[in-house]
C-alpha cells in the first residue's frame, strides 16, 4: 500500500484504500505526507443512494455511506430505484390524502389502519382478535410520536404485539434464534441471524441509523434499510416480522413526511405480493445460511457453529430490499388508497340515491350496497333470499342499476383518451 501511494500519492483509489485500512486495523500507516487534490467520496453517489458526508482529512476522503463505518448497507441507483425515487411518493401520498373531504380522509385512514393490522398479521399467518388488533392499531399511531429507537423501547413495543407472556422480551436476545421452512433437523434451517453478542452491538448501530438516516435521506429508503435490517438481525425470539412492518412507518413519521396520523398501508401491498417479499429476504437470508454449520443433535435440539465472518453482518447490499420498500410503498398510494377511496365514494354514491327513492333500513341497505359493488353491480340470489322480508323485490334491481352506472364511469374514467400521451 505504501509503495502505491508513493506512486501516486493523490489516487482516490489509494486514498480510499489507505483511509479503509487505518479504519479497520486501528493502526496508522507511517506516511504523514499531506494528499493533494479534490476530496473524494467513499460511494460513488451515481453509483450509489448515499448519505451525508463526514470529511477524514487525513486522506482527504468523505464517508457518505448509508451507515457507519461499524455498520453500513449500500444501495445501487439501478434504474427501478432511480424511477421510484423520482416518483416521490411520499409527496403524492399526501397530496392525496389531503386532497379528500375531512370526513372521507378519517374513513379512508381508518380503513388504512384496520387493513394495515390485519394484513401484517396475516403474513405471518395469523388472524388477530379484537384485543390484539386494537393493540397493534395504537402501536401504528404511536409511531406518529416519533419517539426515537432504544432498548427499552423496543422491548416495550415487542411486549405489545405478543399476545402469549411466556414469550415476551425483557431484552435483546441472549440466546441463538433461527428461522424453519417446517422440516425435521438442519435441512430445516432456511436463516440463522447473528450470535447473540453480535446481534446486540449491530442493533445499537442499527438504532443510531434509525434514529438519524430518515431526515437525512430519503424516508423510504431509510425505512427500507430499518425494516429489513432489523429482521435479519432478529433481536427478539418472538414478533420480529410485525416489529419490522412497524418500523417502515416509525421511519417516515420520524422524517416528518407523515404527519396528522396519515398511514401508508404497505403491508396490504406486501400481503398481496407476499412472493416478492419473500425474494427480497431471501436475497440475504439464503446466501448468510451458507456460513452456518448447524447440526441435528436429537428431537428439537440442534448446534449452530458460524464459520463466517461478521462483516457479512455489518455491511449488506439492500439494494433489492430498499426497491421492493419503494414499490410497495408506490402500490399502497396508487392501489389500495386510491381504490379504497373509489370504493367508499361509489358506496356513498348508490345508497344515497337509493336512500332517496325507497325506504329501506340502513343497516340492510348498507350490507346490500357493499356486497353488490363487490360483486360487479350485482346483488346475488342469495341475498335476495337473505333479505326478502325486509327489502322489497324492486330495490334489489334498483340498487344494481345504480351500482352499475357507478362503476361504469370509475372504469370510464380510468380509461385513456385517445389523444392522451401514453
Amino acid at each position: 500500500m505504501l509503495a502505491e501511494l508513493r506512486k501516486a500519492p493523490s489516487g482516490a483509489y489509494i486514498r480510499k484504500a489507505c483511509y479503509l485500512w487505518e479504519a479497520f486495523s486501528g493502526t496508522r500507516l507511517p506516511h504523514d505526507a499531506s494528499p493533494k487534490g479534490a476530496t473524494t467520496p467513499l460511494f460513488d453517489p451515481a453509483r450509489y443512494v448515499t448519505g451525508p458526508a463526514q470529511r477524514n482529512a487525513r486522506w482527504r476522503v468523505d464517508f457518505n455511506g448509508l451507515g457507519t463505518l461499524h455498520y453500513c448497507a449500500t444501495v445501487e441507483r439501478t434504474p427501478e430505484i432511480k424511477a421510484l425515487l423520482e416518483l416521490d411518493i411520499l409527496g403524492k401520498s399526501r397530496e392525496f390524502i389531503g386532497s379528500l373531504p375531512a370526513g372521507m380522509m378519517d374513513r379512508v385512514l381508518s380503513w388504512a389502519y384496520l387493513y394495515e393490522t390485519q394484513d401484517s398479521f396475516a403474513i405471518e399467518r395469523e388472524a388477530p382478535n379484537a384485543d390484539k388488533a386494537e393493540r397493534f392499531v395504537q402501536l401504528l399511531r404511536q409511531a406518529h410520536e416519533r419517539q426515537p429507537l432504544t432498548e427499552d423501547y423496543l422491548v416495550a413495543l415487542q411486549n405489545s404485539t405478543i399476545s402469549n407472556p411466556f414469550n415476551r422480551a425483557a431484552a435483546f436476545r441472549h440466546e441463538q434464534n433461527h428461522l424453519s421452512n417446517g422440516l425435521r433437523g438442519a435441512a430445516g434451517v432456511t436463516y440463522v441471524p447473528p450470535p447473540p453478542e453480535l446481534c446486540r452491538d449491530l442493533m445499537g448501530e442499527l438504532m443510531q441509523f434509525a434514529n438519524e438516516a430518515p431526515m437525512r435521506i430519503d424516508p423510504l429508503v431509510a425505512a427500507g434499510i430499518i425494516s429489513f435490517g432489523f429482521v435479519f438481525l432478529h433481536p427478539f425470539m418472538d414478533g420480529n416480522g410485525r416489529l419490522s412492518r412497524f418500523l417502515i412507518h416509525q421511519a417516515l413519521c420520524r422524517s416528518g413526511a407523515m404527519s396528522h396520523g396519515l398511514l401508508l398501508p404497505v403491508s396490504v401491498a406486501m400481503k398481496r405480493e407476499e412472493q416478492r417479499y419473500l425474494e427480497a429476504l431471501q436475497s440475504f437470508s439464503r446466501p448468510a445460511r451458507e456460513f452456518w454449520r448447524v447440526l441435528w443433535l436429537d428431537a428439537d435440539d440442534l448446534s449452530f457453529e458460524f464459520t463466517g465472518n461478521e462483516g457479512i453482518y455489518r455491511y449488506w447490499d439492500a439494494t433489492p430490499c430498499v426497491a421492493f420498500t419503494l414499490e410497495m410503498a408506490r402500490q399502497a398510494l396508487e392501489v389500495e388508497l386510491h381504490e379504497e377511496t373509489e370504493c367508499l365514494q361509489a358506496y356513498d354514491l348508490v345508497f344515497k340515491a337509493v336512500d332517496a327513492h325507497y325506504d329501506v333500513r340502513g343497516s340492510d341497505l348498507a350490507q346490500l350496497v357493499m356486497m353488490c359493488l363487490s360483486n360487479n353491480g350485482i346483488v346475488s340470489r342469495n341475498r335476495r333470499k337473505q333479505f326478502q322480508y325486509s327489502v322489497p323485490e324492486e330495490v334489489f334491481d334498483f340498487i344494481e342499476e345504480q351500482a352499475r352506472e357507478v362503476l361504469a364511469e370509475q372504469a370510464a374514467k380510468k380509461i385513456p383518451s385517445e389523444s392522451a400521451p401514453t
